[in-house]
């Protein structure tokens, strides 16, 4: 997936006036300030509220595009633009929660949303903090080491 691609997603949200963060790879990224490596999708988090909103405008953009509904298997393949949405309840004081598992929640705070850069651009994002935690609990990729050390990083961590 292309910085390109990312733009085209990014711009038809904005336009929408859709509130979004990126999180995951391109996330990173814009925490980062640049492109650092190779991406299979551009993960978003939105509001809730606003997501048969996204579908409709990412529907209509001119881009073509692909929800990711499940996490599929192999290599970066070329296609339509591959974009995971994700779905987050806000509540009034910043607070957000996000669907579980089982079904609970994982409640992330206010203080968790941040801005980044991309290709000059001001990107919503989760922070640094955020996504390292974001980077625990499972089997790391070559790709999530890779962000885990950007993150630690960026965090002044060894």
């Amino acid at each position: 997936m292309s910085w390109a691609e990312v733009a085209l997603v990014l711009r038809a949200l904005n336009e929408a006036d859709i509130r979004y963060w990126l999180q995951g790879g391109w996330g990173v990224d814009a925490l980062v300030g640049r492109q650092t490596r190779s991406h299979r999708d551009l993960d978003v988090d939105l509001d809730q509220t606003l997501e048969a909103e996204a579908l409709y405008v990412l529907n209509s953009s001119a881009t073509p595009w692909r929800r990711l509904a499940a996490e599929p298997g192999g290599a970066d393949r070329p296609g339509p633009t591959l974009v995971d949405l994700h779905p987050l309840l806000l509540d009034q004081d910043g607070t957000v929660r996000q669907a579980a598992l089982g079904g609970s929640f994982h409640v992330i705070p206010a203080s968790c949303f941040t801005v980044g850069q991309l290709g000059g651009l001001d990107v919503p994002c989760l922070s640094a903090a955020a996504q390292l935690a974001f980077h625990e609990g499972y089997q790391l990729r070559p790709v999530d080491r890779h962000d885990r050390d950007l993150l630690e990083r960026l965090l002044d961590r060894p």
